[in-house]
């Protein structure tokens, strides 16, 4: 593995875990300061991440993502090209599946990249098409730290995650690559992803 490739996974996870494990730290002040919904929000989805984590359950940590993120459209999205081929019958399977994968490598990952600390921006900011972006700083234990932004979509009277960027690149970019490059592997079988999934 290089040390970009390295990077980004640390930068990924952490994305992904907010404060993994091994927090030792999360600053709650500045989003109770800010009272902006959407900093608000992350702060919260970053205790229940938190508290899944502790417990080393990929199934807690993949209720969180369930209940918080747009799994829905990050999963779709991550066919790519071969979106088309996936059946109504085995769309919520797959949906399910690959909110299950996400917490799977977010559980076996997270020993080796412990966070220190999560400090949230102050404001938001607003976006086109909807978009709300949550702006983040995660610091390892080591002293590195990585820029994180959130992407935030407001569903109802509330929000759901739609994706976060580390060191430039997109989450559901990277999942496209992987399930594309899966799929494709596999003749086109789009079943073949829905199984490895939800093993």
């Amino acid at each position: 593995m290089t040390r970009g490739q390295a990077r980004f996974e640390a930068g990924w996870l952490a994305a992904l875990l907010v404060v993994g494990a091994f927090a030792t730290a999360l600053v709650a002040a500045r989003p109770a300061a800010a009272a902006d919904p959407a900093v608000v929000y992350m702060s919260q989805v970053g205790r229940e991440l938190m508290a899944a984590a502790r417990s080393q359950s990929p199934g807690m940590i993949a209720q969180v993502i369930q209940k918080h993120g747009d799994v829905p459209f990050i999963a779709l999205s991550a066919l790519g090209s071969y979106r088309q081929r996936l059946t109504e019958a085995d769309k919520p399977e797959y949906i399910a599946g690959t909110a299950r994968f996400m917490a799977r490598y977010a559980a076996s990952k997270a020993p080796e990249y412990p966070v220190a600390r999560v400090d949230w921006s102050n404001e938001s900011i607003r976006g086109g098409n909807g978009a709300t972006y949550v702006d983040s700083t995660v610091t390892l234990r080591d002293g590195s730290s990585y820029e994180v932004r959130w992407l935030v979509r407001k569903v109802g009277s509330g929000y759901k995650v739609r994706d976060a960027t580390v060191l430039g690149f997109w989450m559901t970019a990277q999942l496209k690559t992987m399930f594309e490059n899966y799929v494709s592997e596999n003749g086109g079988n789009v079943r073949a992803l829905t199984t490895v999934l939800n093993r």
